[in-house]
């Protein structure tokens, strides 16, 4: 009985790798390789020194966990956001650092829409009358 629970729980944890979205990604000198939105720094160590410049796995299961590997080993890894922002109890938490934080998030707050130019905004383009328009109103 307990061979059969030890070959279902191995069977089970062979499902969570087989069912989760995996992905390769590029890792930069620097040891970082980005993912939804968020910037994963590979720790220093001995096999993660020679990986810039190549590709590694990434898995991100179901429960929301990720895994970086490299030729079937677990990198540990920490996770910078991209998508920080100042929240207001950070602003009452930090009564000396208020003021600042206030402007900050009144910064945060304005939302910067690009204006996308049309082909003919981008070469200046001007429309020009038509010769016999201009013909007719000299006439």
């Amino acid at each position: 009985m307990q061979r059969y629970a030890a070959t279902r729980a191995m069977g089970c944890c062979e499902c969570n790798v087989i069912l989760c979205h995996r992905e390769q990604r590029h890792v930069g000198q620097q040891l970082t390789l980005a993912y939804d939105r968020k910037q994963l720094i590979l720790e220093r160590s001995p096999a993660s020194e020679e990986l810039s410049g190549q590709y590694v796995d990434l898995y991100d299961f179901t429960d929301g966990r990720l895994e970086v590997r490299w030729k079937g080993q677990v990198l540990p890894y920490r996770v910078f956001d991209k998508d920080q922002r100042v929240s207001h109890t950070a602003i009452v938490e930090n009564k000396r650092l208020g003021h600042a934080l206030a402007l900050i998030k009144a910064q945060q707050d304005i939302k910067y829409v690009p204006k996308v130019k049309t082909n003919s905004e981008k070469i200046n383009y001007r429309k020009r009358e038509r010769k016999s328009e201009a013909v007719e109103m000299t006439a």
